[in-house]
């Protein structure tokens, strides 16, 4: 830090990475001018006699880099310099007339660097053509950006959308992943591995082909890189782990060169024999073509997909004047068949020809040169902009047919499929974005299966299609890893003492076994008990090879998922929240209701509220008042009675325990629940949970219980009137089957599993070793929920209720009926009275009577 904090000139070794970079550059430039210095003379002596033979022209200057030792770059060069001279003899009338100053990269990535600052401070070009870019080869594109100067390239590479001065002129790679996708759905074939060229551009498009198969529910089980520098045993370690992995397809995305060797090794192995399928990518096809003869004995039987360009008589013509010229040029070369990259380069060179005509562009002065260390000030093309919308917006027909930008990529959508044979390549069907796969071009029907090829041959000289790996694992063993220690609902071990055989049994085990019978797979099972570890340790055995499977109440995590492929659960997903129903609680009878019930409840509080306001009314002064004040007493009485009689949701609270004897569920599943680790109790068995409920909190056991919704299950067909569960989440993933990385039985099982559950026998099966399924309350279903209470439930009480209050106020109305009772008694007496008086009186004054014995 002190020799950096220092004003002392910083040594050489000290210098950040970007500033020795353009050293490089310049030592590249003028420490070796001389490499340079014929090329530089010579382009500015054909800029000079440019400007002589087009003096009433405006030249405009283009650059080109190209490795012109390599078979690609003389092809690319020779089809640029005709498209020039084409162009103008068609467009003679046209003002501006372009010169191409040609720079040899010689196959390196800073000489082409070199280069491009060279046409860009010196020559000062309008644009620059640079056929092949890698992804060292970048800092290209990122000085077109920075000079406004538009890029075109024949390079693959997607990176237009980092530079905005970058237009790909050749068919985009992405594409025809989809045209791959679509072939190998065509066959059936559920799985394939993927070897790429460890480049960085190979490495950054890779993903694109990974996401489209998995998005059309391929399953890629194996991705290899390999180096175009690894030696042929380092490329048959990498061929042996995929003849390991059970994998027959294979796609390949390599240059030429590397693909060779890599067929040249399978060949040895025995990768190329009947059973296996290569397909190859245009990475490859395209190029195949420059490749020695020798090539193509290795690749027998090979799928490719190539550019399709239509041949029209424009195209044909077009070649045969290519190959003449270029044996003037290249005599001591083998003469091979134009490459579709020649072609693209030709029709970029017309776009941008009319694209400058169009953008009216100036001519620019040689420059001199300037401190190219100081890249912040590098020259900005001020017609840069109008050139290249110019150039992504023109249509024309060209030799590839139409010409188009799309987001300044090249639109090709028509590749077509060729089989290796012999010596040669034999097309059997087409692919585009319109149709998909056909036999032909333009079909009159669309064909969707195998049936739409013309017949391939195979490697192995087979003209049966190879069918999916899995069918060669019949009849094998399988070596299946079970924990001896676990839920005996689950897994369990006992001893035949009349087979002498330990065996295998629960819930897990079931549907284990009914899932490969399911698949009707001839296939034999060495069980092998587990007693040495976690289940992570035994999901590791499966890691190491020494387990083909794992089997159990294992359950499905994204962390074991990096060492393992699980198979669809085959189990509840989620924990539930375990309570205890205390039915000797008085008010049991008033939890969850039926709508009858309410009804009848709510009448009969109106009706205990009258009768206490009957009794109430005379003597106590609350239930005085206007009628209406009475009435808001009677009801404001039956609505706290109501509060009273209602049963609140369960509540953890603070003070709760929690018990469960799930370790993965105490660390996912408690700790979201913000109780603290002195809350948590754990146990060694689920059926310590019923003694722990029993005591509860406050007597040294737990207020809920947490764990999986397969353990709940066994716990609650236990005890299925004493507990319930309150609520649940969804925390995990379920119990699934844990094989070895790239198994090919992953999805077949998975399959299986879901044809299971389809037709009810998973559901016969936890019905069988959880005997019952219990009451959830979080099941929305169109059965009651947690033993839903109705009227019936309670009619005993409504009629004790009933009886009770009819007495309360008779005795209430006893005092007013006796009044009556006494008033009735006196008016019937007096009745009584008067109907005796006459015979009282007669008697009184009958002669001799009374009188006579006063």
């Amino acid at each position: 830090m002190a020799e950096l904090n220092s004003k002392t000139e910083p040594r050489l070794g000290k210098l950040p990475v970007m500033k020795i970079f353009p050293i490089i550059v310049y030592l590249l430039l003028f420490g070796f001018r001389g490499r340079y210095a014929n090329e530089v003379n010579d382009s500015h002596q054909k800029h000079a006699e440019s400007q002589h033979n087009f003096r009433e022209k405006d030249i405009i200057n283009i650059g080109v880099i190209v490795d012109m030792g390599s078979w690609l770059g003389k092809v690319v060069s020779s089809c640029i310099t005709m498209a020039i001279m084409d162009f103008y003899n068609v467009n003679s009338q046209y003002k501006t007339r372009i010169v191409l100053h040609m720079r040899d990269s010689r196959g390196d990535s800073l000489h082409s660097i070199a280069a491009a600052l060279d046409l860009l401070e010196i020559i000062k070009v309008h644009a620059m053509i640079v056929p092949i870019i890698s992804n060292k080869e970048l800092f290209i594109a990122r000085l077109g950006d920075k000079a406004n100067v538009p890029l075109l390239s024949l390079s693959s590479l997607s990176s237009s959308d980092e530079h905005p001065f970058f237009l790909q002129v050749a068919g985009d790679e992405t594409t025809q992943f989809r045209a791959i996708a679509a072939l190998i759905e065509s066959f059936k074939w559920k799985r394939c591995v993927i070897l790429y060229e460890d480049t960085a551009d190979a490495r950054q498009i890779q993903p694109y082909l990974y996401n489209i198969l998995q998005k059309n529910h391929m399953v890629v089980i194996y991705q290899t890189a390999i180096s175009v520098r690894a030696t042929n045993d380092q490329i048959v370690d990498e061929l042996h782990k995929l003849v390991n992995n059970s994998s027959s397809i294979f796609i390949v995305h390599m240059s030429p060169s590397l693909t060779s060797r890599v067929f040249l090794n399978a060949k040895r192995l025995g990768m190329m024999n009947k059973g296996f399928a290569w397909i190859l990518t245009s990475k490859t096809m395209d190029f195949l073509d420059s490749q020695d003869s020798s090539v193509y004995e290795l690749m027998q039987g090979a799928l490719g997909f190539k550019s399709y360009i239509y041949g029209s008589s424009k195209l044909q013509t077009f070649k045969l004047r290519w190959r003449k010229e270029f044996h003037l040029t290249e005599s001591n070369m083998e003469i091979r068949d134009l490459n579709v990259y020649g072609i693209w380069a030709y029709d970029a060179v017309w776009a941008l020809a009319q694209a400058i005509e169009r953008a009216g562009l100036k001519p620019s002065r040689p420059g001199v040169p300037g401190n190219l260390l100081d890249l912040g000030h590098l020259r900005v093309s001020d017609s840069g902009v109008a050139l290249l919308n110019q150039i992504s917006s023109h249509k024309f027909i060209g030799l590839a047919g139409e010409f188009e930008l799309l987001n300044r990529k090249l639109v090709h959508e028509t590749y077509e499929i060729v089989n290796v044979i012999g010596k040669g390549q034999r097309r059997v069907g087409f692919w585009t974005s319109a149709s998909g796969l056909n036999k032909e071009i333009y079909p009159s029907n669309r064909f969707s299966s195998n049936n739409a090829f013309e017949t391939i041959i195979w490697p192995g000289i087979s003209i049966t299609t190879p069918a999916s790996q899995l069918v060669q694992i019949s009849g094998k063993s399988l070596r299946v890893g079970i924990p001896r220690v676990g839920t005996p609902e689950m897994v369990s071990w006992h001893y035949d003492q009349q087979t002498n055989v330990s065996i295998s049994d629960g819930f897990c085990m079931e549907v284990f076994r009914a899932a490969f019978d399911w698949l009707q797979y001839n296939i034999s099972f060495d069980y092998i008990p587990f007693d040495n570890g976690s289940y992570n340790d035994l999901l590791y055995q499966v890691f190491l090879q020494n387990y083909d499977v794992a089997v159990g109440d294992i359950t499905i995590l994204s962390n074991r998922s990096a060492y393992v492929d699980f198979s669809l659960p085959f189990t509840d997903m989620g924990v539930g929240m375990v309570a205890k129903l205390d039915r000797k609680d008085p008010l049991f009878f008033l939890k969850p209701l039926d709508p009858d019930l309410w009804i009848a409840s709510a009448c009969l509080f109106v009706f205990t509220g009258t009768v206490v306001w009957l009794i109430e009314r005379p003597t106590n002064p609350e239930f005085q008042g206007t009628p209406a004040e009475q009435v808001g007493t009677i009801l404001c009485y039956t609505a706290n009675l109501s509060s009273l009689l209602t049963v609140q949701k369960f509540k953890l609270t603070k003070s709760d325990y929690i018990g469960s004897a799930n370790p993965l569920v105490r660390g996912l599943t408690v700790s979201n629940l913000n109780f603290g680790d002195d809350r948590l109790k754990p146990y060694q068995r689920v059926n310590d949970y019923d003694d722990a409920l029993r005591k509860g909190s406050n007597n040294g056991g737990v207020g809920v219980i947490i764990d999986e919704i397969p353990y709940i299950k066994i716990f609650l067909a236990k005890y299925p009137h004493d507990y319930t569960i309150i609520e649940t989440t969804m925390n995990t993933n379920g119990f699934g089957f844990a094989f070895q990385k790239g198994s090919p039985l992953v999805q077949e099982v998975s399959r299986a599993i879901a044809g299971l559950r389809e037709e009810g026998k998973l559901l016969e099966m936890e019905k069988k070793w959880f005997t019952r399924r219990p009451p959830m309350l979080y099941q929305e279903t169109q059965q009651p929920m947690a033993n839903t209470l109705s009227f019936e439930n309670f009619s005993g009480l409504f009629l004790i209720s009933g009886i009770t209050k009819s007495i309360a106020i008779l005795f209430l109305l006893m005092p007013f009926l006796s009044r009556r009772f006494y008033v009735f008694r006196l008016m019937q007496t007096w009745r009584v009275l008067v109907m005796l008086r006459p015979f009282a009186l007669r008697r009184v004054n009958v002669p001799g009577g009374l009188g006579r014995r006063r």
